[in-house]
């Protein structure tokens, strides 16, 4: 396992992180702790969680993933694991969350506060803003459209400086945002600086063969910024897997739960997966393990988030370390980019 050290803060993370939000909907508490024990015995030592989890999100199901966590945290060292969670944003139609999620001060004091209990820890590392309380195109959207924007909308100054109170009382080490976009990060930025409050750690943003959107834009911006980039949804909710090709009613979240994914539902996705998942499999290679290892090969990856609902994918998916992209390989997955850029953006 290789480890990054986050610009500026302390946090040495590993090259994977382990992904939760199926604990709770797909994984019971005892796959849970499995994957968790896996996931650190072969050298993971950052976990991903959000308040909101599972997913997808139901007024029964929420926080059991941080239950989950939680359980298994309180039997470890602390200090060896390096733990992230997430606050909720507003206007995803979620009011079992506190009434209805909101950025402001009190609810991201409520928020953290009921997370750190569920997880049975005095401090998370790494507390993000899951996704902006303005409006903007993310989960399958494509434009911007400001008369969409919330009538009142907490801005960074007023996001800061309550994640300001939280890393003074010690609940708190580091901030990260997600779902962002390069305004945002900018905006972090600049508020965190003139008003002497928490620089942004990292961004948590999609990121796979077929959507690349984040380096229009967000990867110089992140670079000059110094914010790393934890990739999420490396395999596209399992499509680059490839397993929908071989039996598209393979069991997985695009067949189990209906109306969902509809970012991967795009007309030209399907040309595109099959693309990739023909190149993998021509160099003999695992489509999964080659997607994955090809966010991981990436310079402005920090790490890479990766889910899985079987120990046998998890082993599989943490096995995608030993697999090199080389110059042959990297410029054929970059001819299929040019013939169909993003088609899932």
């Amino acid at each position: 396992m290789k480890y990054h050290l986050l610009p500026k803060t302390d946090l040495n993370i590993s090259t994977l992180c382990l992904g939760t939000m199926t604990f709770g909907e797909q994984n019971s508490e005892a796959d849970a702790h499995a994957q968790l024990d896996y996931a650190i015995g072969s050298g993971i030592n950052f976990i991903d969680t959000a308040e909101m989890y599972p997913v997808p999100g139901s007024a029964t199901t929420q926080g059991l993933t941080e239950n989950y966590v939680g359980s298994w945290l309180a039997k470890q060292s602390r200090d060896k694991i390096i733990l992230a969670s997430k606050i909720s944003g507003p206007n995803r139609g979620m009011d079992w969350i506190r009434g209805g999620p909101q950025l402001n001060r009190e609810q991201i004091h409520a928020a953290c506060n009921e997370s750190l209990k569920r997880l049975q820890t005095d401090y998370i590392d790494l507390y993000q803003l899951h996704w902006p309380a303005r409006h903007v195109p993310m989960f399958g959207q494509s434009y911007y459209d400001p008369n969409q924007e919330p009538v009142h909308t907490p801005g960074f100054a007023e996001q800061l400086s309550a994640l300001n109170e939280l890393v003074q009382a010690g609940k708190v080490r580091h901030i990260g945002l997600s779902n962002e976009t390069p305004w945002g990060v900018m905006e972090a930025c600049h508020v965190a600086k003139t008003q002497s409050l928490p620089r942004i750690a990292t961004i948590q943003n999609v990121f796979n063969l077929i959507n690349r959107q984040f380096e229009n834009g967000l990867v110089e911006t992140c670079h000059r910024e110094d914010v790393g980039l934890l990739a999420y949804s490396p395999l596209a909710f399992g499509l680059l897997s490839g397993k929908y090709l071989d039996n598209p009613q393979a069991s997985g979240r695009m067949t189990r739960f209906s109306n969902f994914g509809a970012r991967y539902l795009k007309p030209a996705v399907p040309d595109a997966i099959k693309a990739y998942v023909k190149l993998a499999r021509d160099h003999g290679l695992s489509p999964a393990q080659m997607a994955l290892a090809w966010v991981s090969s990436r310079w402005y990856v920090a790490s890479n988030i990766i889910g899985a609902t079987t120990m046998a994918q998890l082993k599989e998916n943490i096995a995608s370390l030993t697999i090199v992209i080389t110059p042959e390989l990297d410029a054929a997955i970059e001819a299929i980019h040019k013939q169909s850029p993003n088609p899932a953006n």
